[in-house]
């Protein structure tokens, strides 16, 4: 791919089932392949084109009118744009907050992402819920113009995300610090599967030391930190690949240490308990998911991105080998299991992002849950 201008020049963007859309290139111009998902959010486009979890994903952008705040440089949820190609109905032409550095298509550009806009994203948003997720290419610039049965062929060639090991391709090298912010309570070792930066941001707030390390990171060298807590981020990929990460947390368990995962870090904890994991037809993907909390009944909207998901049995207490567990949520929508706990161990894990920038903030108390159960472990 390149990063040209985009104006004025025609894409395509093309399923592996076939269908086939035809708008105009945005961002970058040239060729991308990954997995189509959509997006469900009506805000929050920086924070989603920056989740390392949209690694190898080509985003669908489900509301019609996106760019309209530009990009700024306060609200990045890590390094880079992660997303391999971005779909879009009706780009902004102005950029009017008063925040913004730089325009949304120009950033696209930038970083080399190709996307397409001008297409008709509620067809396409329909086609996926009910086909599913599947493999997509867009195509721009001469790309574009080459025969469509070559086109689909190159799409279908591209590896699928079943069997996909990509935490490993978004985490940190070298380990790095995020300090307690007041009064230090512990310590906590963040297992950098694809983590966002507001995530080490509200462990510190609520007084941990925060250690993000590699996602290669082994059980020996948590223990020999000497941390007092362990978090698993989210992340991409097919959770089936982790067994470096698996192996960290049967570790764990096992020393009681306390324990706290969010999305891929949810999956990896339920495959520790002895759960099976599967992909979702099309995956939970926005900031307006409501997921009940089956212990109070309550309900929060919430912020998601996966299309992977622990298959537990709900409404019952399950013997692990490290004790008892349960579902701790579901989703309202779906009934697709969002939580687990365990009974007798200090350990829990939610399916989705409590940090939740760009937002909502239903489920940022989990935070101050985990400094309670790192407390009461102590």
């Amino acid at each position: 791919m390149t990063a040209t201008t985009a104006a004025g020049t025609t894409a395509v963007l093309v399923l592996e089932d076939g269908y086939t859309a035809h708008g105009d290139a945005y961002g970058a111009v040239g060729e991308t392949i990954g997995e189509a998902v959509f997006n469900t959010g009506m805000t929050g486009y920086q924070e989603t084109l920056t989740d390392p979890s949209y690694h190898r994903q080509v985003v669908v952008m489900t509301a019609p009118h996106i760019g309209n705040t530009g990009v700024n440089d306060e609200d990045p949820e890590s390094r880079r744009i992660w997303v391999a190609g971005y779909v879009v109905r009706d780009p902004s032409r102005v950029t009017s907050s008063w925040r913004a550095r730089r325009d949304l298509g120009a950033e696209l550009a930038t970083q080399g992402v190709v996307g397409i806009s001008g297409i008709d994203t509620r067809a396409l948003t329909r086609h996926l819920r009910e086909r599913g997720a599947m493999r997509v290419g867009i195509f721009s610039g001469p790309a574009a113009a080459r025969p469509h049965t070559e086109l689909v062929e190159q799409v279908r060639g591209a590896a699928p995300m079943v069997g996909a090991e990509l935490a490993s391709e978004v985490s940190v090298e070298q380990a790095y610090l995020v300090p307690a912010v007041g009064e230090r309570v512990a310590s906590v070792a963040a297992i950098d599967l694809g983590i966002k930066a507001m995530t080490p941001t509200l462990l510190a707030e609520q007084g941990f030391d925060v250690h993000v390390l590699p996602a290669a990171t082994t059980a020996e060298q948590v223990f020999a930190g000497g941390y007092d807590a362990l978090f698993l981020s989210n992340g991409p990929g097919d959770p089936a690949t982790a067994t470096e990460a698996v192996a960290l947390v049967r570790a764990a368990l096992a020393r009681r240490m306390p324990l706290f995962g969010i999305c891929f870090g949810n999956q990896i904890l339920g495959r520790a308990l002895g759960f099976d994991t599967y992909k979702l037809k099309y995956g939970h993907r926005g900031i307006n998911i409501p997921v009940k909390d089956l212990a109070t009944g309550t309900i929060a909207i919430s912020a998601h991105n996966h299309g992977f998901a622990v298959a537990a049995p709900v409404g019952q207490v399950v013997d692990t080998e490290f004790g008892r567990a349960e579902v701790s949520h579901v989703c309202v929508n779906d009934d697709v299991v969002e939580g687990l706990r365990c009974l007798d161990v200090p350990a829990f894990s939610v399916q989705y992002h409590p940090e939740a920038a760009a937002g909502p903030h239903d489920a940022a108390n989990l935070f101050a849950a985990f400094r309670t159960m790192v407390l009461e472990a102590r």
